[in-house]
């Protein structure tokens, strides 16, 4: 008796098929690809154009992005400044650089003693030999009354100021009244509020004295009157050159 299942059949490849090779890969001139295209040399010369074209392309924004930050710092700030003349020696000497803070002033009031960079006026007897950006040291805020007192000494209110900044033995000379200064176009201008009993120079409001280290060569508010506290640009506070003397003020 037989089973009814049907028993598998088996198919033999045929005898030539076996341990035969197989077919070669087509040719690079075959159809589907331009000439060259799939070759080794041919993807690294695209990828080299593309690396290059990409390096390109980070350095232009690099420098773009820089030089837009570098205009933010300088505008807003911080800005460096040249020293041309002698009325900070020896704070400051000829060819020093300094770095000011712009924000300074918008974080914190004015402090007696600061050094300031401020633009001279147009017009008024601040602006030489076209220099637009002078600097010199903060004596007495509106309000006080400068005057001097002792030997070669300088009195705020009456008291004496501690100067300790300056090198022993320097004089400073106030002249006992400050109403007022001529301008380059000729026009009397009041500097003052009033004079103090014992001449000197009350600060009007929204301005402040200043004068320099070297005390018998600058031309500062002694001569000129007091400056706009609009008119400062920023604190110096930082020396960046020369390297013998980098440091902060």
């Amino acid at each position: 008796m037989t089973d009814d299942v049907d028993a598998p059949t088996v198919v033999e490849p045929p005898a030539d098929s076996v341990g035969a090779p197989p077919p070669p890969p087509p040719s690079g001139n075959g159809s589907g690809g331009s000439e060259g295209s799939s070759t080794p040399d041919g993807a690294a010369r695209g990828d080299s154009k593309r690396s290059t074209k990409r390096v390109f392309l980070e350095w232009g924004i690099l420098i773009v992005v820089a030089i837009v930050i570098a205009i933010v710092i300088k505008t807003f700030l911080f800005q460096a400044f040249y020293i041309p003349s002698e009325s900070m020696v020896p704070t400051l000497e000829v060819g020093d650089r300094v770095l000011v803070n712009k924000l300074s002033y918008d974080l914190h009031d004015l402090h007696r003693g600061d050094i300031v960079v401020f633009a001279a006026e147009p017009n008024v007897l601040w602006h030489r030999a076209n220099i637009d950006d002078l600097v010199k040291r903060v004596i007495a805020l509106p309000g006080e009354t400068i005057t001097q007192c002792e030997t070669n000494r300088v009195c705020i209110d009456g008291r004496l100021l501690d100067e300790s900044y300056l090198p022993k033995g320097t004089i400073t000379n106030i002249p006992t009244t400050l109403p007022s200064i001529t301008t380059a176009a000729g026009k009397q201008v009041l500097v003052c509020d009033r004079e103090s009993p014992k001449g000197g120079c009350t600060v009007p409001a929204g301005k402040v004295f200043v004068m320099g280290d070297n005390r018998t060569n600058s031309q500062d508010a002694r001569a000129n009157g007091p400056i706009k506290e609009s008119s400062i640009v920023g604190r110096v506070f930082l020396r960046i050159w020369p390297p013998g003397r980098i440091g902060f003020m």
